[in-house]
């Protein structure tokens, strides 16, 4: 769902730094005073070598405190949560040292059990008085929360789809400043169309960055989510030359960047030749890592698209098209996270499910048919409705099956199979009868799912979690969950 924003000033604060010497003790970086924009010496220097080795800081260190160097300082600042004033005082200094003594930072993975995680959140327009209802009471458990509001138009404006200038928005993101939980709305458009007349055109692109830039700014929220979707390959470079633009305009605000997962490519096309285009993407990692405080990758929608996941299910007879195997979100992160900082990756995690129309054929080969989503509300009455206990799968997600006679192919006794044995039982009898038989699979993640989830995020060393979505009607555990997970 960052890093360089400041424009070159031609006023030079220049300050005059007593002779300090740097600490260095098992590897940590310690500053024996303030570092402030015109400092020289060699301390100068060694935050310069520590910023590179974060990501934030690409020249030559020189022994200058200058533009570059003040654009790296206040690119960590916002990175771990600290006011983006540029100069490195007492805080900026603490988490120097703690990045640079603890294991784990960067790019290098370190599990730690219970360790704080940013927690964010998407309360999409369409459920705006049950989504703010449900997140009022939470707002304590959340590092941020994000309005699912905004559509872009064909004219590179924006639709408020939320109405976000009016109740219950008005009170619920006063709630949420009061309580120092950072308001970044969401601006969403799948339209690839769209999106190539824009971002190819350079007036174009450079006012839709003035736009977004300016809406931030009138209505005081803490940063944007950029979530545009379904990009062509052809735009890959300018749309990095878009965040670019909006990330010089935002200022002090944040950048947020939601994009879409990438599965491996021996996962993706498991026992088929992979086409030869497979690694043209549209987004360009390396260059969305420069320019997003947070990187927040929707894994979610998985289905089919691990077809190695997906062969080791079949074999064992068992159904799989989940919602997010962490088997495969684990897959995803660590692949994703060779161009992209793990210290600013957020996991997407959904709290929908889906029901599926599945056609089981011989030889345990079934083939899946979204019907839709759902939230867990409707799941459970539906198994009670056939007498079936839902039961928890190999992907840490909820499911059933179930036998809609008034469309299946299936004997009716099928319905009372448990979950466990519906898939088997389906390609047997398709094997005897040299047929076919259709039925209904019901999976969606729970609270547990969403436990399963963060302690993966703690494992892959990442920033945190996004959730997708809050509009109560997820599984009202999921808070009981958070507590006490929030950075």
């Amino acid at each position: 769902m960052n890093t360089f924003k400041l424009f070159v000033c031609t006023l030079f604060i220049v300050a005059v730094m007593p002779a300090v010497t740097l600490a260095q003790t098992s590897g940590c970086v310690t500053f024996s005073g303030d570092l402030v924009y015109g400092a020289t010496g060699s301390e100068v220097t060694t935050l310069q070598t520590f910023l590179k080795s974060q990501g934030y800081f690409s020249a030559a260190p020189v022994a200058r405190f200058g533009p570059a160097t003040l654009t790296a300082v206040r690119a960590f600042q916002r990175a771990q949560g600290i006011s983006a004033t540029g100069t490195v005082g007492p805080l900026t200094r603490a988490a120097i040292r703690s990045a640079s003594c603890l294991p784990g930072q960067g790019n290098t993975p370190s599990a730690s059990t219970g360790a704080p995680l940013e927690v964010t959140g998407w309360i999409p327009y369409w459920r705006s008085a049950t989504g703010t209802a449900d997140v009022l009471p939470n707002l304590s458990k959340l590092t941020e929360v994000n309005p699912f509001v905004y559509t872009l138009k064909s004219d590179g404006t924006f639709l408020d789809n939320g109405k976000l200038n009016e109740e219950p928005w008005l009170s619920f993101i006063a709630a949420a400043k009061a309580q120092k939980v950072r308001v970044i709305p969401t601006i969403m458009t799948s339209n690839s169309e769209l999106l190539h007349n824009i971002l190819s055109d350079q007036k174009k692109r450079i006012a839709l960055e003035d736009t977004i830039a300016a809406l931030v700014k009138e209505n005081n929220f803490d940063g944007i989510d950029i979530d545009f979707e379904g990009k062509r390959a052809e735009d890959k470079d300018n749309f990095s030359t878009f965040l670019k633009g909006l990330y010089q305009r935002m200022g002090q605000k944040w950048v947020m960047c939601t994009i879409e997962s990438r599965t491996p490519l021996d996962s993706r096309y498991y026992g088929t030749d992979v086409p030869q285009d497979a690694t043209t993407y549209a987004n360009d990692l390396k260059e969305i890592n420069k320019y997003c405080d947070r990187v927040r990758i929707m894994a979610y929608d998985q289905q089919g698209i691990d077809l190695k996941l997906s062969a080791q299910a079949a074999s064992s007879s068992q159904l799989y098209a989940p919602v997010a195997d962490p088997a495969w979100v684990e897959k995803v992160v660590n692949l994703m996270a060779k161009d992209i900082k793990r210290s600013k990756i957020l996991i997407g995690v959904p709290t929908y499910g889906y029901e599926y129309d599945v056609t089981a054929y011989a030889n345990n080969e079934y083939v899946y048919k979204i019907l839709w989503t759902f939230n867990p509300g409707y799941a459970w009455p539906l198994a009670q409705q056939y007498g079936i206990t839902p039961q928890r799968n190999a992907s840490g997600e909820m499911y059933f099956t179930y036998v809609n006679a008034a469309t299946s192919s299936a004997p009716v006794s099928l319905g009372a199979e448990s979950a466990k044995l519906a898939a088997a039982a389906a390609s047997q009898y398709a094997t005897a009868y040299n047929s076919h038989v259709d039925f209904r699979l019901v999976e969606w993640p729970d609270a547990q799912s969403l436990q399963t989830k963060i302690d993966l995020a703690r494992k892959l060393g990442v920033r945190g979690v996004s959730i997708f979505k809050f509009d109560g009607g997820e599984d009202p555990a999921v808070w009981d969950v958070l507590t006490g997970v929030k950075r």
